[in-house]
């Protein structure tokens, strides 16, 4: 690992704690009824609103956010006294920072969300993309729960300046490597026609 990979990891775990992960409330083992709905949204930018004003304290967005999962398509809070569906317009999370790490099993590439929750990108974690209407893509990462995190442009290029082309069931793809795994990213031919 060359310095400047190194520090950029190094920075990235002290921004977050030194990479000391949260423990989560263990929403899995509560089962509340369910209340219906409440007036929290989550904007395209992963901000908080609660009745259509901003949430302007970030220690209460993470809480709501360590309480946060998706049941099909909708996404609830989950206590041990109740549920509640919330609204969110693309991903609940953003991840708005990546650094990687060399090691003895390949690249290790580490997203951190605009809540400090650190992800690797590894088959636990997968990254998918997404093409919308006008062809652009949108990628998201998998956080927990059934939530995912959407890559901000500025990381996604990052993450782009990183794809190497491979050969994945018999087709070319530009993609990139982490946790021992390749995570294409488009089509080797998409690529070189935009070039």
């Amino acid at each position: 690992m060359n310095s400047e990979t190194s520090g950029r990891f190094d920075e990235l775990m002290r921004a977050v704690g030194n990479g000391v992960k949260r423990a989560l409330p263990p929403i899995e083992r509560w089962n509340p009824p369910d209340c219906g709905e409440i007036d929290i949204a989550i904007d395209r930018e992963g901000v908080w609103h609660h009745e259509g004003r901003p949430i302007p304290r970030p220690a209460l967005v993470r809480l709501f956010a360590s309480v946060l999962t998706r049941e099909g398509e909708r996404y609830v809070l989950v206590t041990p006294v109740e549920k509640l569906g919330i609204r969110v317009e693309d991903a609940p999370f953003l991840a708005v920072d990546m650094a990687a790490e060399e090691g003895e099993g390949g690249p290790r590439l580490v997203f951190r969300t605009n809540l400090d929750d650190l992800v690797p990108l590894d088959a636990e974690h997968p990254l998918r993309i997404e093409t919308r209407a006008d062809g652009e893509p949108r990628p998201y990462i998998y956080v927990r729960r059934g939530l995912w995190a959407r890559l901000t442009r500025a990381v996604f290029l990052d993450l782009a300046e990183r794809a190497e082309e491979r050969e994945v069931e018999g087709r070319a793809v530009f993609g990139v490597a982490s946790g021992g795994a390749f995570f294409p990213l488009a089509a080797a031919e998409t690529v070189k026609e935009s070039r």
